[in-house]
């Protein structure tokens, strides 16, 4: 079924805004499946012509979509069916198990791998002494070929045995020497892309997105992680269950 089969014709007599038809019949569409995820939608000038209004009226249907996370833009190749990930917020996963559980295929571009004295920030993160050797990790994440986060962790040297330990999971290489966190405290806000983040993912300046920091622990009650990530908002949600008890 082609795109303009799917959301179907608009009907002029209709009071409501044309760009408000236009983004109810698309969530519409999406809702039920008519497309598949990361299927590319036709461009601005294609859908202008095809549904007999403005670019203008277009773009501002787009635009809505895009805030609501249904679209995503990526630079360069178009706009596409947004593939939103849930994460449990109640659950100690890594990214890596939570793409596979969902059937999405993980990998990383490694930004950088380093190793030093730990700074201040760090020490008070993870409860180091001064001068203690951490291990640095800064990634891109993907889920299939989506960009996702930006990643920064900081591991103390005694959870791994070396830098180059850690390959594609973090998680993977501290659970091979028996140093997998068993618990987290993770705290979350609502962030702004700046320029060189948004560069790096592939999305325009401000688009929205959620930090989270994480400390994961040892069951012996050392620090064993201290990550902040960066997620896209078009493409990430967290969930939560809650209960009275």
């Amino acid at each position: 079924m082609s795109f303009f089969q799917a959301v179907g014709s608009l009907d002029k007599t209709d009071p409501a805004p044309l760009y408000m038809q236009i983004k109810k019949r698309v969530r519409e569409a999406i809702t039920n499946r008519a497309f598949e995820t990361d299927d590319a939608i036709p461009a601005e000038r294609e859908l202008a012509t095809e549904m007999n209004v403005s670019r203008l009226t277009i773009r501002k249907a787009i635009d809505g979509l895009v805030a609501e996370g249904l679209l995503t833009r990526r630079r360069g190749a178009g706009t596409f069916i947004a593939n939103r990930v849930e994460k449990s917020f109640s659950k100690l996963s890594s990214f890596t198990e939570d793409m596979i559980s969902r059937g999405l295929r993980p990998h990383s571009k490694w930004l950088s791998k380093s190793e030093g004295s730990v700074t201040p920030e760090e020490a008070l993160s993870l409860s180091l002494s001064p001068g203690t050797l951490v291990y640095r990790f800064q990634r891109i994440r993907y889920a299939n070929d989506l960009t996702m986060a930006l990643e920064y962790s900081t591991i103390p040297s005694y959870c791994l045995k070396s830098l180059d330990a850690v390959q594609e999971s973090l998680y993977a290489a501290l659970e091979h020497t028996g140093n997998r966190p068993v618990r987290a405290l993770q705290r979350l806000r609502a962030v702004l892309f700046n320029s060189e983040q948004a560069d790096i993912l592939g999305i325009n300046v401000r688009d929205a997105g959620l930090f989270i920091e994480r400390r994961g622990f040892l069951a012996d009650g050392r620090t064993a992680e201290f990550t902040q990530s960066y997620y896209r908002g078009d493409a990430y949600d967290l969930v939560a269950e809650l209960n009275d008890v």
